[in-house]
């Protein structure tokens, strides 16, 4: 069962990619004290992720931090490395933090993970947007289908806020 508004998110390393290689973050460490808009997608650079899912986040950003919301973060099971290509490749350094999840550790203690083996992806993260305030999850819209961005979309949590 996915997690669910009211629940703490699970403590796991995840990386983030700096100016002198991948670093380790603690889930606890990045989402404590502040409010943040998680966003999961099942890979960078993956058609919806890339052209539809962040574009939406990038383009709301400014309506989503004056909403209360102190930073944007997106999670995928890729490694740090194709997380910082995608970063630059979005237009998105420096305005959304990429996190990477690459053995989907994180994806499997919430219960959002899926097998997307039958299309040569192996285990990836499902596709959402999360509101998460002091690492608790406020808000949680989770796609059906992943290659759908109708529910996790910018736009939708920003109205929820």
């Amino acid at each position: 069962m996915p997690i669910a508004p009211g629940d703490r998110l699970p403590d796991v390393t995840l990386r983030v990619m700096t100016d002198e290689g991948p670093k380790p973050v603690s889930s606890a460490e990045f989402f404590a004290g502040k409010t943040v808009a998680l966003v999961g997608v099942p890979g960078a650079f993956t058609p919806t992720c890339h052209n539809t899912h962040i574009p939406g986040f990038l383009k709301a950003a400014d309506q989503l931090k004056a909403k209360g919301v102190a930073s944007i973060a997106v999670i995928s099971v890729n490694d740090p490395f194709v997380m910082a290509a995608w970063a630059k490749a979005t237009g998105g350094e420096g305005q959304i933090t990429y996190l990477a999840d690459g053995s989907a550790e994180f994806a499997k203690a919430t219960g959002l993970d899926i097998d997307l083996s039958v299309a040569g992806l192996g285990v990836r993260n499902r596709r959402y947007s999360m509101l998460v305030k002091d690492g608790v999850v406020e808000k949680i819209n989770i796609e059906e289908a992943p290659g759908k961005v109708d529910v996790s979309g910018a736009e939708y949590l920003a109205c929820q806020l």
